[in-house]
């Protein structure tokens, strides 16, 4: 929380002196801060020292002069010029390092004072996790606060750091003591059943550390984190958050704008079409499952009006129904049913791309099917998706969505969603719809 606008403070500082190069300047400190961002700069970290980030800073600071330099002199000839402007640079970068400097000691020093500190599960209960609970309890400069093991059974091994639940209502146990923080270390089950029981959305809110079975290994970035002489790896794929879910939500509202005006005579002539075919009420709502499991009213053009509340709930396909008209069948055909989303989108019930919403009789059903089902529900749901994009539309088989969907939460980029959206282009053009 304090890096960031730290370091921007301290990159901006030259304009405090001249105005001269004011352009270069912010072009500069947003190189930089995305340099950082990228390198894993502004991550959390257990182990906070100056020393420890200052070959990885240096680097990125002249990463990101050298790049600077390059377009300064290219754009301008006057080597005065030039010259002028990177000592603005090289003075920002001495008060980036210096600015580092003092507030890894305020952490440091908050940490230690218990003013900052956050809730800590071990899950597991051998050698290592007893180590650990040790150390947090002794050096409150990690800022974690150990209240308890969980492991697969709630014996007690003599020696053993206290065990306040089971793997099974570790759920029940993250809200009881508000944990913030996870430390895989030594369970007594094997690492993809943990993994898998940790990637649902009741854990989305926490950090999640693990000590990697093979020591050595390192932290993304290259910046290797330890507990007292413990490695410890944070792991960052589980859901969407941080500044990698500012970035989506911030596409996904240039986005949705940008299409509302671009395509709003579309959306009128859907309007116009729906009212001619089926008369009042051309806007269909329908209570869906979003992020974190919480329901939410999904905004579509009618197309076909149900007997009862218990239809429209819980029957899955309505293809080939004999009450959905020619305009009606065309729109869904060529997803044009889904346009008035883009205002669920605005709202921020949905996103651009994520997992299709569904009904909660269909969530409960599947989730109870497919283990994996639940875990789409870490990220807001889409208008598109990756699974309805690969051919997983209609009369598919679930496991096959949920793993496409899980795939795309643990690998977002933004060029996976331009990916997307170029190919739900194609499908609406062939007419790929349902």
């Amino acid at each position: 929380m304090l890096a960031a606008p730290v370091d921007l403070a301290a990159l901006l500082a030259p304009l405090l002196l001249s105005d001269r190069y004011w352009r270069g300047t912010l072009f500069a400190a947003g190189l930089t801060v995305a340099i950082f961002a990228t390198g894993g700069l502004y991550r959390g970290r257990r182990h906070m020292s100056i020393l420890d980030e200052l070959p990885n800073l240096g680097g990125r600071l002249l990463a990101s002069a050298a790049v600077v330099a390059i377009i300064a002199a290219m754009r301008h000839g006057s080597v005065e010029y030039v010259a002028g402007f990177m000592r603005g640079v090289a003075l920002s970068a001495g008060l980036v390092i210096l600015g580092r400097a003092i507030t890894r000691s305020m952490v440091v020093l908050a940490r230690r004072r218990r003013w900052v500190e956050h809730n800590a599960i071990i899950i597991g209960s051998g050698p290592i996790a007893g180590e650990l609970a040790r150390l947090l309890r002794r050096y409150p400069q990690y800022g974690l606060r150990f209240v308890g093991c969980v492991d697969v059974d709630d014996e007690q091994a003599p020696g053993a750091p206290p065990l306040i639940g089971t793997l099974d209502n570790l759920e029940q146990r993250v809200a009881l003591v508000e944990c913030d923080v996870l430390i895989v270390a030594d369970p007594h089950c094997l690492e993809p059943t943990v993994m898998e029981l940790l990637a649902r959305p009741a854990y989305a809110r926490c950090d999640l550390w693990t000590v990697p079975r093979l020591w050595g290994s390192r932290s993304p970035g290259g910046l290797p984190d330890h507990i007292g002489a413990i490695p410890v790896v944070q792991i960052r794929h589980t859901t969407l958050s941080g500044p990698r879910w500012m970035v989506k939500r911030a596409s996904d509202i240039v986005l949705a704008s940008i299409a509302l005006v671009v395509l709003s005579p579309v959306i009128a002539i859907c309007a116009l079409l729906t009212l001619c075919e089926g008369g009042r009420g051309i806007l269909f709502r329908q209570q869906r499952i979003g992020r974190y499991g919480k329901p939410f009213d999904v905004i579509k053009f009618r197309t076909m009006r149900a007997r009862d509340e218990h239809e429209s709930q819980t029957r899955w396909s309505i293809a080939g129904d004999l009450r959905v008209g020619p305009i009606g069948r065309f729109m869904r055909r060529t997803s044009l049913d889904e346009l008035p989303q883009l205002w669920n989108i605005l709202r921020g019930d949905m996103t651009v791309v994520g997992p299709r919403p569904e009904r909660p009789y269909f969530v409960e059903k599947f989730s109870a099917e497919h283990p994996d089902y639940a875990m789409r529900h870490r990220v807001p749901v889409g208008l598109t998706g990756l699974a309805q994009v690969s051919g997983l539309r209609g009369d598919t088989p679930i496991s096959d969505r949920a793993r496409f969907d899980n795939y795309y939460i643990e690998n977002w980029s933004l060029w996976l969603d331009t990916k997307v959206l170029l190919r739900t282009v194609a499908e609406v053009f062939r007419g790929g719809g349902r």
